[in-house]
């Protein structure tokens, strides 16, 4: 919880105006708040502060997240969904966890479709708090497996494959997280980019108002600093969003 704190104060001292975390902020984190453990309320709440100090905060769902647009989580964050876009620069950046670019991994997309269905979030708005945070507890330990094989090598080809689409749309820069290694792709003046894990590196992205990225490690999380404006909310892989 101190990497995260020192992740939140750079934020302040760097003057910040919108913090985005690319998925799986914490080890789970359900939009209900009887699913919460002490770390994740105490996560959240170091988030309620740096929104107050003026920082607009952004959660891009994960495959650790569900059902972010609770309005439980409304004093944590300012905006959260399956993609964030915005403009630096004159770049059009788009922002996605990642965890549905490999289509071979059958078994997550399956799982990943029935934890966040409609059922499941009426189940979980249901759920004793004992019951709930066991579920949490247990949760963690399938998430760590349901697509760990899926992970340990990078499915280029599907990036690839969801970067060319995203150019198409008329993306400059893609940021994904989910894989935990680092991985680029450029064509022409856009490029496709995989941030490390920050738990694993330290890794942070910072975008500043011309559109220039900088990763500095050892940091803290998963973010970018970026400049207002948003122009990609309706669309993902070229189509309507989900």
């Amino acid at each position: 919880m101190q990497a995260f704190a020192d992740t939140l104060d750079a934020v302040r001292e760097r003057g910040v105006r919108e913090m985005v975390f690319l998925g799986d902020v914490f080890k789970a984190l359900v939009g209900f708040s009887r699913f919460w453990d002490e770390p994740v309320r105490e996560g959240l709440a170091r988030l309620a502060e740096l929104r107050r100090a003026g920082v607009r905060v952004v959660m891009v769902e994960g495959n650790r997240d569900f059902f972010l647009d609770s309005p439980e989580l409304a004093p944590y964050r300012d905006s959260a969904g399956p993609v964030h876009s915005f403009a630096a620069g004159g770049r059009r950046f788009l922002c996605e966890h990642g965890d549905t670019i490999n289509r071979r991994d059958h078994f997550y997309l399956f799982w990943r479709t029935i934890s966040k269905s409609r059922v499941a979030r009426l189940a979980a708005r249901l759920l004793p708090r004992r019951l709930a945070q066991r579920i949490v507890r247990s949760t963690e330990a399938q998430l760590a497996q349901t697509n760990f094989a899926h992970r340990r090598s990078m499915p280029e080809g599907f990036l690839e494959r969801a970067a060319l689409q995203h150019f198409e749309a008329g993306v400059d820069v893609l940021l994904w997280g989910h894989f935990h290694r680092r991985w680029r792709l450029t064509s022409a003046h856009r490029e496709a980019i995989v941030l490390p894990a920050w738990l694993d590196s330290g890794a942070v992205a910072w975008v500043d108002a011309l559109g220039s990225i900088t990763i500095e490690a050892p940091g803290s999380g998963q973010f970018i600093d970026s400049a207002p404006g948003s122009w990609y909310q309706g669309y993902e892989h070229g189509t309507a969003a989900r």
